[in-house]
């Protein structure tokens, strides 16, 4: 299953949610893998009711930030067409 770092709370709660369960888990920031950050997308596993990090999903996380980035330009291309009005 898959989790994605959605926010720090506090500074040292980090707020996962898990996409197949519909679910927010809060985790202490410290128990995450080095190098997450928000949108950081996990390997995670359901053991005795408690979510568990594996690994962070480099793939996803690549490529969620590419669709990102390129909603982000067809947005800023649009915005530079201007108005059609006469000013």
């Amino acid at each position: 299953m898959r989790g994605i770092l959605d926010r720090f709370e506090d500074q040292d709660k980090a707020v996962i949610l898990i996409e197949d369960e519909k679910e927010e888990v809060i985790i202490p920031a410290s128990d995450l893998p080095e190098g997450s950050k928000v949108n950081t997308y996990f390997k995670m596993e359901k053991q005795d009711g408690t979510y568990r990090i594996i690994s962070i999903d480099e793939s996803a996380t690549e490529e969620e930030a590419q669709k990102t980035s390129d909603l982000m330009a067809k947005l800023r291309a649009k915005k530079g067409n201007g108005s059609k009005f006469k000013k």
